[in-house]
């Protein structure tokens, strides 16, 4: 490793972390001043700032030929955001999983992926289909919108409410906007550094594009929802945190590949090996986020461990696929036979758990009113 790839590393790793120190106080000033609440500034400002690189990484590579590139990047960087991200989020502080997510925003994930799922069966995502997900992408972000306009005005009026809506003012707004705009810059400054680095190293070692797009390029291209993301833990804005990936994962899929298939000539080719293994990992993994989010609707410091730890076996699994390795069988069948169905019934067990909890505090608040009543 010369000294200049050292370099862009560390330079890339500084200005991604104060990139994302603007960006959360930027979204979170913006939101504020236009009252909406934390968790829609994770879903929607907060997420599209961060999508960028994604955004100028997949279109390029897709422009250049590059298609496996361009899809690895997409279908990588989400099981890297919620897999890595979320899992390092979560160890650095617990997340509270507000029921919003739980009930609208996660099944929007999965149901995005399940589209996109669909629409790579044939092999390419076409310029159709590109057409498609960027208008259900559209249509999710006027329904966030509006339903954070109404909690938000509901808040307001009732008693007691702790995020009461802001006054729109032109200097807060324009500060907001200008911290924001410095933030994405140097996010997207970052992760290119850090992604040239990363594939100088990686392409040395003879590594697919495939395979690059999927760890290397996609990790880097999520190092500002992961800077975004920790840092908004750490200072409490916990909603911006969750909300950011999600919402990250959402406009990845809905405008990254929507915009690179719609500008792509005919549009972006899927590798077999995506559709049959990537993207139901990736399907997987968002629909794993569900029972995590219902125990207690807060994700532990073990289950952060826990997601962290999967993303690191699907990456020795990816590098044992890519050389062929003699250990590749076992590792499978390991994964496959022991511990993927014993983490499933683990969290299938505390989501039981915490159903039968909260039915049973319900029946005795119930229970509780009838008896204080007339």
């Amino acid at each position: 490793m010369t000294a200049g790839t050292i370099v862009l590393l560390v330079g890339g790793f500084v200005v991604l972390i104060l990139g994302g120190e603007l960006l959360v106080r930027g979204g979170s000033n913006l939101g504020r001043a236009v009252g909406l609440s934390r968790l829609v500034i994770g879903l929607t400002i907060v997420a599209a700032c961060t999508s960028a690189p994604e955004m100028a990484v997949t279109v390029a590579a897709s422009l250049a030929g590059n298609p496996g590139l361009a899809v690895g990047n997409v279908v990588g960087s989400n099981i890297f955001n919620v897999l890595l991200i979320l899992g390092a989020s979560a160890v650095a502080a617990p997340l509270i999983v507000r029921s919003q997510l739980v009930r609208l925003d996660i099944p929007a994930m999965i149901g995005l992926t399940v589209v996109l799922l669909a629409l790579a069966l044939d092999g390419a995502v076409s310029v159709l289909d590109g057409v498609l997900l960027l208008l259900l992408l559209v249509a999710y972000t006027a329904w966030i919108l509006r339903i954070g306009r109404r909690t938000e005005a509901a808040g307001a009026a009732g008693p007691g409410s702790a995020e009461p809506v802001g006054t729109p003012r032109g200097k807060a707004v324009l500060a907001s906007v200008g911290l924001i705009a410095v933030g994405v810059a140097l996010l997207v400054v970052g992760a290119r550094w850090l992604v040239d680095a990363a594939v100088t190293v990686a392409g040395a070692l003879g590594v697919s594009d495939l395979v690059i797009g999927l760890t290397v390029v996609a990790a880097g291209t999520s190092l500002p929802e992961l800077a975004t993301s920790v840092i908004a833990a750490l200072r409490g804005e916990r909603d911006i945190a969750v909300g950011n990936i999600v919402g990250s994962n959402i406009f990845n899929i809905g405008s990254v590949l929507g915009v690179a298939a719609v500008v792509s000539d005919g549009g972006v080719p899927v590798a077999a090996s995506v559709v049959r293994f990537d993207l139901p990992v990736a399907l997987a993994v968002a629909v794993a986020l569900l029972p995590l989010a219902f125990t207690g609707f807060v994700l532990h410091r073990w289950e952060g461990a826990l997601l962290v730890a999967y993303y690191g076996v699907y990456v020795v699994y990816l590098l044992l696929d890519a050389g062929g390795h003699d250990a590749l069988p076992a590792f499978s069948a390991t994964m496959i036979g022991f511990v993927l169905p014993l983490t499933a019934l683990t969290l299938l067990t505390l989501a039981v758990y915490e159903w039968g909890r909260h039915r049973g505090t319900a029946a005795i608040a119930r229970h509780g009113d009838g008896d204080d009543g007339p």
